[in-house]
């Protein structure tokens, strides 16, 4: 019998961990928990679950099925209350990004995490991709030297009508968190300060500002520069995202989610106004599961392994929120026209 699993959140999102959850022989499905009783019976419904295992509150349902852990896939704007109700009664939880709707809110959920004394993580998805893999490990070979700028360009048309239509920032609250967080990822430094510029270009559906240009200093002198929008129509990048990392002594490229490539100075070779470059091999590794697969097979190895392992698991969430600091550091530098620091 695997690890007990309840699911917070039966939209469409909480419904992918649901089937996640059930795919995998680790662990199992024993309740879902919606504020609307009746999506909560038809997701129990539809996962083979008793009338018995749907809740409109997730204490009750933890005091009630005793899970192993807690999933907590709902609006951001609820993600503190679920996930620090589940470590007031010490419940181990992995939530969906972004952390919360608010630096505040996740402050406090990461007291609460401290304080239970039990594992807490996001997942951010898009860390288990091979291709994103395989780049952080070139970058960490030193294969172009120390790492000095990143560039992530984002254009997607995106017409989803609905809630993202009317945000204020739509593009930075709901979909930079994952390059924030890629950036942070491939090189291993942290955000020190920001300047960002949003806007709504002319013919844009959205009502709120839904592109941007941001410049981010990071440790050690590395400058990450973000553009993006979600209403450029033609030529769209990858949802993941186009990526340049110059170093000093070479260049990597990421696009359209192709493997990674790129080229450094070649040893010994020819010096001029362009120096000699050779190719570079980057291997594409082998990953424990892609997406939702493979934070949920990440956060099992942490619980199966508790106090024994000297390992620490990607996001947790006192580390989650550098990343989640990134984007409302951004929104202020945007309102303000200034130049703010990344603060946590």
């Amino acid at each position: 019998m695997g690890k007990r699993a309840i699911v917070v959140g039966c939209g469409g999102m909480g419904r992918a961990w649901m089937k996640n959850v059930q795919d995998n022989p680790r662990c199992e499905l024993v309740g879902v928990v919606d504020i609307r009783a009746e999506a909560a019976a038809q997701a129990a419904a539809d996962h083979g679950l008793p009338a018995t295992a749907a809740f409109t509150d997730v204490a009750k349902a933890i005091k009630a099925l005793k899970p192993d852990f807690v999933c907590d896939i709902t609006i951001p704007e609820a993600h503190c209350a679920t996930t620090v109700a589940a470590h007031v009664l010490k419940v181990p939880t992995i939530g969906e990004k972004p952390l919360a709707h608010s630096m505040a809110a996740g402050r406090k959920m990461v007291a609460a995490a401290k304080k239970s004394r039990k594992l807490a993580m996001i997942s951010q998805s898009r860390r288990y991709d091979q291709q994103h893999v395989g780049l952080r490990d070139a970058i960490a070979s030193g294969v172009i030297g120390e790492v000095t700028t990143v560039n992530c360009d984002f254009y997607i048309g995106a017409h989803f009508g609905g809630f993202r239509d009317e945000m204020d920032s739509p593009l930075i609250l709901d979909m930079a968190i994952h390059h924030f967080d890629l950036v942070r990822f491939f090189t291993g430094r942290d955000a020190k300060a920001v300047y960002c510029h949003e806007f709504n270009p002319k013919g844009s559906w959205y009502r709120g500002d839904v592109a941007t240009s941001a410049i981010f200093e990071m440790d050690k002198g590395v400058v990450f520069t973000y553009r993006g929008s979600w209403c450029a129509e033609g030529g769209h990048t990858s949802w993941n995202g186009n990526w340049r990392v110059v170093g000093t002594q070479g260049t990597l490229l990421l696009e359209n989610d192709k493997p990674a490539f790129g080229q450094r100075v070649k040893p010994g070779g020819k010096t001029g106004f362009h120096s000699e470059h050779e190719d570079i091999p980057i291997a594409t590794p082998t990953v424990n599961g892609g997406g939702i697969a493979g934070s949920l097979n990440e956060f099992l190895d942490a619980l199966e392994a508790g106090k024994r392992s000297a390992s620490v698991p990607q996001c947790q969430l006192a580390d989650n929120l550098k990343s989640l600091a990134m984007v409302f550091a951004a929104i202020r530098s945007s309102g303000s026209g200034r130049r703010v620091p990344v603060s946590l």
